[in-house]
This record gives C-alpha cells, sequence and structure tokens, in this order.
C-alpha cells in the first residue's frame, strides 16, 4: 500500500504518538515537514491517506503553503482518498470542504474533556466509548464549523464542535490526542507563558499549569487508546 503522509507544521506540532500507531496497524508514514521548509505534494493519489498536525497559525494566514494544502485536500476529498487532522488539521480540512472557521470564544489549553457523542457515526469511530467523556490535551484559539453534509461526533462545554466525521472517510478532531509525555513537556517548555497569560485572566476552559505536566504516561496512555479506536475506524476507508 501507499504510504500515508503525515503533514507538520511547527516543532511542538509534531505527530507524536501517530507514526507508531500507524506502523502498528501494519502502514508505512511519509513525514512531510512544513516546519523545516517542505514542498507540499502536488497529487494526493500518490498517498494512501493524509494526516494533517496542528499548529499555532490559522487558516486565514497569507503562508503559500496554506492554499497548497487545501487544494491538495480537495484533491485527496475528490479521489475519496480519507484526511485525518488533528487541531489546526482539522480546521484545514474543515475550511476545504467548505466550512468557516472562527475564533473560539476562548482559547482551550491544557487537559480537558470532550463529550463523544451517542449518533451512528459516533458510535462507528468512537465504538465503545461513544457517550462518553474523554480526556484530551488541548490548545487552540480557533475553532471550526461543521462542514455541509458532515456530522459532529464530539463537543464540549467551551468549544462545540470537537471532532466531525465527513463521507464516512474523513475525520476532523480538535484536540491533541496523539501527545506523548515528551510532547506535553515541550509544549509547555515553549508556550506555557499563553497558559499562565489565560490563567491570570480567569479562563474557565486552561488547566492550571502546575497540573498540566502531572500524570503524563497515565494520561496520554488513555489519549492513545481514544486515537487507535478512532484511526483503526480510518483506516477502513483506505484503498488498497
Amino acid at each position: 500500500m501507499k504510504p500515508i503522509a503525515i503533514f507538520q507544521h511547527t516543532e511542538v506540532g509534531a505527530p507524536g504518538s501517530i507514526p507508531a500507531l500507524l506502523n502498528e496497524l501494519g502502514l508505512s508514514t511519509q513525514l512531510v515537514p512544513i516546519v523545516d521548509g517542505a514542498a507540499v505534494p502536488q497529487d494526493a493519489s500518490q498517498f494512501a491517506g493524509l494526516v494533517l498536525m496542528g499548529g499555532y497559525m490559522s487558516v486565514h494566514d497569507d503562508l503559500p503553503w496554506i492554499g497548497e494544502e487545501l487544494l491538495l485536500i480537495q484533491q485527496a476529498v475528490q479521489q475519496g482518498i480519507p484526511v485525518i487532522g488533528h487541531c489546526l488539521g482539522s480546521q484545514l480540512l474543515a475550511t476545504a470542504l467548505g466550512a468557516q472557521v472562527t475564533r473560539n470564544a476562548q482559547p482551550e489549553m491544557g487537559w480537558n474533556r470532550i463529550a463523544a457523542a451517542s449518533n451512528r457515526q459516533a458510535q462507528e469511530w468512537f465504538g465503545p466509548q461513544a457517550g462518553q467523556e474523554l480526556l484530551t490535551f488541548q490548545w487552540h484559539g480557533d475553532t471550526f464549523g461543521i462542514p455541509p453534509g458532515a456530522e459532529r461526533i464530539a463537543s464540549s462545554v467551551y468549544c462545540e464542535n470537537q471532532a466531525f466525521v465527513a463521507d464516512g472517510l474523513h475525520l476532523g478532531i480538535q484536540s491533541h490526542l496523539e501527545m506523548t509525555p515528551e510532547l506535553v513537556s515541550l509544549s509547555v517548555e515553549r508556550n506555557g507563558h499563553q497558559l499562565e497569560k489565560q490563567q491570570a485572566a480567569g479562563n474557565p476552559a486552561c488547566s492550571p499549569l502546575a497540573d498540566v505536566l502531572q500524570d503524563l504516561p497515565q494520561r496520554t496512555d488513555q489519549m492513545l487508546a481514544t486515537l487507535k479506536q478512532l484511526y483503526q475506524r480510518w483506516i477502513r476507508g483506505l484503498k488498497h
């Protein structure tokens, strides 16, 4: 099978646990390091699927690669090539599918819980976790709308749209289920000042900085279980 392309946009927006998970599921991956100046591929058909990681930028920023990625996503969708987006990646996917990306009421940062829906799509993607509250790691200021014809499968108190499915193939996830203990630590090292600022402003959607680095192996293992459930469903749409 062709490789899964993983697009990395920033240092902190590394793919975390995803490459090892895909390898465990019998798939090969190819990193596209936009962060290092790599060009956006022009032909989606060279890949079995696209994985779009996060980043501090907005889909509305005037960066050449953003428009190029949007075109590649649209090409993949037209060809029935599954796309999965995490944080910024979910916003890129939503934009490519015709939805609006706007500022969220307040940034979400740190450990938050999302509510997996109990509708049919949520049951198909979340499996036994459908209808439950799930631990996630968040770090975003924008939020996506639900694309035409797509269905929301998760929400939260502070951000209504947390995950959507389009065409039974494409998945957008606002939160960072891919985090490893090392990646959480790096996020705090690079961007902890943002969390402190939000805490000082009384933002209820941000967890205390002192708590963010607690129990990382347990917390990231919980998220990995959710991530594996979602990816096991996502890879069913890959073309052999």
